[in-house]
Order: structure tokens, then C-alpha cells, then sequence
């Protein structure tokens, strides 16, 4: 009964140190700095709906991924989209608009597809090294000529470090 008794503990020894060193690698896995997701109501992004993310950095020395996250259904009306990305800190604001291809000239959407939605994770910027340690904030806005901008599911930004 002992034995009995030694070997569960020792499983159970054995279990928990294998779920916290799966927990431990999983979570060193993640390097993203922010991860934002936005339902843009009724599939409408007016130009007065910015989407924002806001997030610290630790070590500017380290370099940066930063990526338009985009779902739109079967029926947006365009082959591509543009926006403005306005990129700020404590002390400054640049702003630089971007157009994104979304679809190949035979209509063929280029996001990957699932039912009647198609997902985008586009670059804004790779390897960047921000200026300095501290608080930043990316806010997107769409700039195409329509307003509001039909069939646009979500939108979000992803900052992630270059591993």
C-alpha cells in the first residue's frame, strides 16, 4: 500500500512538473507586445473610427514586427486598401499612409479564407527599432475614398518582437 501510495505521488510529481515546463515554454514562446482586435460595427469602418493599440516597450535596443491585421468578407468592393497609421510616444507623432493589395488581378482574394471572411496579417513595419523605452501608441484609420468603408469585419494591430 506504500509502494501504492509513493508511485501516485511520484506521478503526480512527475505530471505537474510537465505541465509547468509546458506552461514555462509556451509562455517564453510569446513575444507579442500587443495584440489588438477590433468588430468593426455593422461592417462599416468610417474614417472617424480609429483603431488603436497602445503598449510599452522594455528594450528599445531589440527589434520590432508591427502588422495591419485585416478581415473583410467575399463582398468588399476593392482589390486593395489604403490607410494611415499614425505611430506615437511621450514627445512625437509621425503618420504614413499605406496601401495593401488584397486581391490578385483575376479577383482572387490573397487572404487567407474561411466561409465568406478573408484574414490579413499585412506588415506595417519590419525590424524596427523604436526610438526609446516606454509608452507608444499605433493608431490605424482607414483612407479610402469611401466613408464609411463597407464589408470590413475587423481590424487590429500586432507588435511583436523579432526573435
Amino acid at each position: 500500500m506504500v509502494q501504492k501510495l509513493s508511485l501516485l505521488a511520484s506521478k503526480k510529481a512527475a505530471l505537474l512538473v510537465g505541465i509547468f515546463f509546458a506552461i514555462s515554454l509556451l509562455s517564453s514562446c510569446a513575444s507579442n507586445i500587443a495584440d489588438v482586435n477590433v468588430e468593426i460595427p455593422d461592417h462599416a469602418w468610417s474614417y472617424r473610427n480609429h483603431i488603436k493599440a497602445s503598449f510599452e516597450i522594455k528594450d528599445y535596443t531589440k527589434a520590432y514586427n508591427i502588422y495591419f491585421k485585416l478581415r473583410h468578407t467575399a463582398d468588399y468592393r476593392y482589390a486593395n486598401i489604403f490607410i494611415l497609421a499614425h505611430f506615437k510616444n511621450d514627445k512625437s507623432t509621425a503618420t504614413k499612409r499605406f496601401e495593401f493589395k488584397l486581391a490578385k488581378n483575376d479577383g482572387e482574394w490573397l487572404g487567407s479564407g474561411s466561409g465568406n471572411l478573408f484574414t490579413y496579417n499585412l506588415p506595417l513595419l519590419s525590424n524596427y527599432h523604436f526610438e526609446k523605452n516606454g509608452k507608444h501608441e499605433i493608431d490605424l484609420e482607414q483612407n479610402m475614398r469611401d466613408n464609411p468603408l463597407m464589408e470590413i469585419s475587423d481590424v487590429g494591430i500586432l507588435v511583436e518582437e523579432v526573435k
